[in-house]
């Protein structure tokens, strides 16, 4: 059977993780999916810039619009983060009738009945896993683990930065600049750092997660 070919936007630390995980753990993948999962195609800001993961073997390209229009690309996993420009490339490469994965939670907590809409009407997948707490999943958890719960409340820590930023300010006395600083350093906090220390981060979050548990449209506005 034909491998699923992989169209990425965006190689970066969460891209690059994401070609490394899938060269290094291709027989797994492929034994548990029944097919084999390859990224042939890729999109970065610059061709120049030091990669994290070997790109060898993957189509590279500094135009997203290429990937999403590439005929051989089944699936579009979207990986760039913002709001307009990866609206627009998810919105294309569902119109081209190719399967989505996104991380971005802005993206989905914003337009995604937009998205969802679109999705459905081409009969394609938007799948969402990444943007809210990945590593746990919470968002399986709640749509299909508990889907026979009645939901009253949710609680959590959802914002790794801020969490990591306000337990060195209490627990050592540090000052937040300071904290904000090595944070960065770490990879915890981007170089602007707004979404999360504003709580536009967590707002995303728990937009996505309201909806879900509640069963009410994305209404980030109201976040």
């Amino acid at each position: 059977m034909k491998p699923v070919k992989v169209g990425l936007l965006g190689l970066g630390t969460v891209g690059g993780g994401t070609v490394n995980v899938l060269r290094r753990n291709a027989g797994e993948i492929t034994r548990r999916a029944g097919r084999g999962i390859v990224i042939s195609h890729a999109a970065a800001r610059s061709l120049d810039k030091p990669r994290l993961c070997d790109t060898t073997g993957i189509r590279l390209t500094t135009d997203p619009n290429e990937v999403v229009d590439d005929p051989g690309v089944d699936v579009v996993v979207e990986l760039i983060g913002g709001y307009d420009l990866s609206r627009e490339l998810v919105l294309r490469a569902i119109a081209n009738g190719k399967h989505v994965v996104t991380a971005n939670k802005a993206l989905i907590a914003k337009y995604g009945n937009e998205i969802f809409a679109a999705a459905s009407r081409q009969g394609v997948v938007v799948a969402f896993e990444a943007a809210v707490a990945g590593g746990i999943p919470i968002i399986k958890a709640i749509r299909e683990g508990l889907a026979g719960n009645r939901i009253e409340w949710l609680a959590g820590i959802i914002n790794g930065t801020g969490n990591f930023i306000l337990t060195e300010m209490r627990d050592k006395g540090r000052e937040f600049a300071d904290v904000l600083a090595e944070a960065q350093r770490f990879g915890y906090a981007e170089a602007d750092p707004t979404f999360d220390v504003e709580g536009i981060d967590s707002a995303h979050k728990l937009t996505i997660l309201a909806s879900i548990a509640f069963g009410v449209p994305l209404q980030f506005e109201h976040a």
